[in-house]
């Protein structure tokens, strides 16, 4: 089972939350790379999803599906989130990408809640995988 097939196994809402986490967390970012204030905000929200996709693709093939999925966007989100809401607060960028990173932020934030609390799940004992890869424990 691939990490796409273990995911469209999950609940329906599922299904409804990952595009809107897809547009936040990419599509959103790369309009900030319009003005120069917002740059780097852009590329570090987009070098943070890059490297939650390989970590959680490469968590998912040794681990299966479990709570610790979320643990790369908990470590490279939480970093963006500090830098967006210190751009936001700076008062220095453009109308439109404040808004943008805005949106970006509330998207972020609403998925970081789900992390933070699958990580804890995990690391309080919840370990057992929800989907399992094919070939995973044989």
């Amino acid at each position: 089972m691939t990490l796409e097939e273990a995911m469209a196994a999950q609940q329906g809402w599922l299904s409804i939350w990952l595009p809107i986490l897809m547009f936040g967390s990419f599509a959103l970012p790369l309009l900030l790379l319009i003005w120069k204030p917002s740059r780097i905000a852009g590329v570090l929200a987009i070098i943070a999803g890059l490297l939650s996709f390989f970590a959680i693709t490469w968590m998912y093939e040794k681990l299966g599906y479990v709570k610790l999925l979320g643990l790369p966007h908990v470590l490279f989100y939480t970093p963006v989130v500090i830098y967006f809401i210190s751009r936001l607060r700076s008062g220095s960028l453009p109308k439109f990408a404040a808004w943008t990173m805005s949106a970006s932020l509330i998207i972020i934030l609403i998925s970081l809640a789900f992390d933070y609390t699958d990580v804890a799940r995990y690391v309080l004992g919840e370990r057992t995988p929800t989907a399992v890869p094919a070939g995973f424990g044989t």
